[in-house]
């Protein structure tokens, strides 16, 4: 299909850059001894998990029992970094199927121990990574000695056994240039978890961590042995602000239409918050997005379904009926607003669809279980419509 003729706002892949992105931290991880174990909140999609695992990704990081249940049929090593606390998910990680060694991350007995029982209960073993707060503030344990307490406890229960660390360093979320402060803080906060465990008779045999912005100076965390980065695949307009990424690096775009010019100096697309969400930067720069070709052109305001693009920086004028393509602040938060994507291969106007198996977190009891791609490869596609944009 044209890209032109799909009907707006949805999401698109460059399935090359994607490629590429991935190719890139799979050849930096090796080069430093890391293993990468992405995690898939940022694609949602059976087929870019199974391009991560192809190119060399070890195992894949999911956050939610359905990711877990979905992301099986690719892989049998899997990590969820979300304590599982209520009966209900350990449920569903019970039932995965007995080729998945699942390693969960927890920073509590509270759910440590019904999740142990279960296991054993159900006949097997999930391996126990023990979360510490690397500074967030968001879940983790704050002392060494606690983590001891989370990892003996692990190391005699049945139904479980002690793998190592875990840890987010989400609050480190500044351009490149100036993280090597707070990392430094990093690597030692993470060498006080490891010497505590291995006095207790616990040496950590995985410390796992890592995120797209610190990810290219990883191998500065001396005892890490594997990354979660998932943002990377596709990068965005945070991302790149941070120096993490190029904007060649950008391989996620919410193509819309221009629906109105009226109002001087602006622009009215089809891609509101319900498209490309409502983050903010971190860094205070203005607006919720940015053209992709034209990063001088943002997307100064937002509602549900309007997109107000602020054309006071530049001479283009769009008309109604034209597409555009808008990098989101968030791509994360943007793919997960979607149904599906369209993938293309670089410049290349033909497109495919890019199924998001993974998208979405209960099951709802007595439903028939449909899948997004039969629902779509049932539905005909939209006569095509013409676009005079130059991107």
């Amino acid at each position: 299909m044209e890209l032109a003729g799909v009907e707006t706002p949805v999401g698109v892949v460059d399935l090359a850059r994607a490629r590429k992105n991935v190719e890139r931290a799979i050849a930096y991880c090796r080069a430093h001894g890391m293993a990468w174990r992405p995690h898939v909140k940022t694609h949602k999609s059976l087929e870019m998990a199974r391009l991560q695992l192809e190119l060399g990704a070890t195992g894949l990081t999911v956050a939610t029992a359905h990711e877990a249940e979905v992301m099986s049929a690719v892989t049998g090593d899997l990590l969820l970094a979300h304590p599982p606390a209520s009966a209900a998910k350990v449920d569903r990680l019970c039932a995965l199927p007995r080729s998945v060694d699942l390693k969960v991350g927890l920073d509590s007995i509270a759910v440590l121990r019904p999740l142990a029982r279960s296991a054993a209960e159900a006949g097997r073993t999930f391996g126990i990574l023990v979360e510490f707060d690397a500074g967030l503030g968001r879940t983790g344990v704050v002392d060494p000695a606690a983590a001891v307490r989370v990892a003996e406890e692990a190391a005699s229960l049945p139904g479980v056994r002690f793998d190592g660390l875990m840890f987010y360093p989400g609050h480190i979320r500044i351009r490149r240039s100036r993280q090597a402060g707070r990392l430094a803080r990093l690597s030692e906060r993470i060498a006080a978890f490891v010497a505590e465990l291995g006095r207790a008779g616990l040496p950590p045999r995985v410390v796992s961590g890592g995120s797209t912005p610190t990810l290219w100076d990883s191998h500065l965390l001396p005892g890490v042995t594997e990354v979660r980065s998932g943002t990377c695949i596709y990068n965005d307009r945070d991302i790149v602000g941070m120096g993490a990424a190029a904007p060649e690096d950008v391989a996620y775009t919410v193509l819309a239409t221009v629906i109105s010019n009226s109002v001087p100096g602006t622009a009215v697309v089809d891609a509101g918050s319900k498209a490309l969400s409502k983050e903010t930067l971190g860094s205070g720069a203005p607006g919720y997005g940015v053209l992709f070709d034209r990063p001088q052109v943002t997307v100064k305001a937002i509602n549900e379904e309007h997109g107000i693009l602020d054309l006071s920086g530049t001479a283009w004028r769009p008309a109604v009926g034209d597409q555009v393509r808008l990098v989101p602040n968030h791509v994360c938060v943007s793919v997960n607003l979607h149904d599906h994507l369209w993938g293309i291969e670089g410049a290349d106007s033909a497109a495919r669809p890019v199924w998001l198996e993974g998208r979405g977190r209960l099951r709802v009891p007595g439903a028939e279980d449909v899948r997004v791609a039969e629902r779509f490869h049932a539905r005909a596609p939209c006569a095509a419509r013409r676009s005079t944009s130059k991107w």
